[in-house]
């Protein structure tokens, strides 16, 4: 089994799709403008720029994939405000609006994109401030969302310490997506103050300076989130497979943990905390519904191994 999961992890698309953005990212990290008044950026799910006023304001920015457009235009542009949301949310920030570019060639896929980008805006909470369209020959989305946080509160995606806790948490209650039978849909059937209760616990673990270090889980599932968190922590992690809870919706459809670990999971999140916060942190989230436990370390030595209980291997 650990040999099949490694080869899962190494094989999944969307993390090597990730690794390949790398020099990209190196190349505008070292020759554009650098600003003293960015707190946070590169590697975050949320950017930080300081104010005077004691908050950070929070940036980040999604691209939706042409093939989801084409496919379920409606979930596209819903999920184009989710994402967006999510980034805010894992640093313990709260939304404040969004933004958005939208390219459609057809009417009738245009008007289903907007419509669900509406309703993203009335579910979480978030509104549209602006706003860039064309109608051209090729279908494009990406949404900007700002937001907020006390300086103090803020989790960063960088900060894993050696001897954290890798702590997994995810909302049990959801369905598999209409567009992909890899996406956990935990949101676009709930009414919008449940999805937002169960977010806010990543604002209550800000506010109690619990975590070290947080991401939500997206399209690169549980590993390529943690791969992501210890690279930019520059440490390693072991995570124990037996630990990763299957959600039992999934269990029941006949899902095992090979095709669980590459699902994107909305409403879930990867946080590393010491001995000492790392319960407390899992209280937080059982009681905004939201199933947590520990599922391994992080450690000094940089890379990923997944263990067994018994065996281990390095990815």
């Amino acid at each position: 089994m650990l040999k099949k999961i490694a080869e899962c992890i190494k094989n999944n698309s969307n993390i090597i799709e990730k690794k390949s953005i790398d020099p990209v990212v190196q190349f505008i990290n070292l020759n554009s403008f650098k600003s003293s008044r960015i707190f946070s950026d590169i590697g975050e799910d949320s950017a930080a720029i300081k104010n005077d006023n004691g908050l950070y304001t929070l940036v980040t920015t999604d691209r939706i994939k042409t093939t989801f457009i084409e496919k379920f235009p409606f979930g596209a542009g819903f999920s184009s405000i989710l994402v967006g949301v999510d980034d805010i949310y894992a640093c313990g920030g709260t939304p404040l609006a969004a933004s958005l570019i939208i390219s459609f060639k057809e009417q009738k896929i245009g008007q289903k994109i907007i419509e669900g980008v509406c309703a993203g805006s009335k579910k979480f909470n978030v509104p549209i401030i602006r706003g860039h369209t064309n109608m051209k020959k090729h279908y494009e989305l990406s949404t900007a969302l700002i937001g907020e946080i006390k300086k103090e509160d803020y989790i960063s995606a960088k900060n894993a310490q050696p001897n954290d806790n890798v702590i997994l948490a995810v909302d049990f209650e959801g369905r598999i997506g209409r567009a992909s039978n890899l996406h956990w849909d935990t949101t676009t059937f709930k009414d919008s103050e449940i999805v937002l209760n169960k977010r806010k616990s990543m604002n209550v673990i800000g506010q109690e300076h619990l975590a070290n270090s947080s991401k939500d889980i997206s399209n690169g599932g549980v590993f390529g989130t943690i791969l992501q968190l210890i690279q930019y922590s520059e440490v390693g992690a072991e995570i124990n497979i037996e630990k990763i809870v299957i959600p039992p919706k999934l269990i029941e459809k006949g899902y095992d943990l090979e095709t669980y670990i590459k699902m994107f999971l909305t409403t879930s999140y990867i946080l590393t905390a010491p001995d000492e916060k790392s319960q407390q942190i899992i209280k937080i989230f059982k009681d905004h519904n939201v199933s947590a436990n520990l599922i391994g370390k992080i450690t000094k030595k940089a890379g990923l191994k997944i263990n067994n209980g018994k065996e281990s291997l390095d990815v």
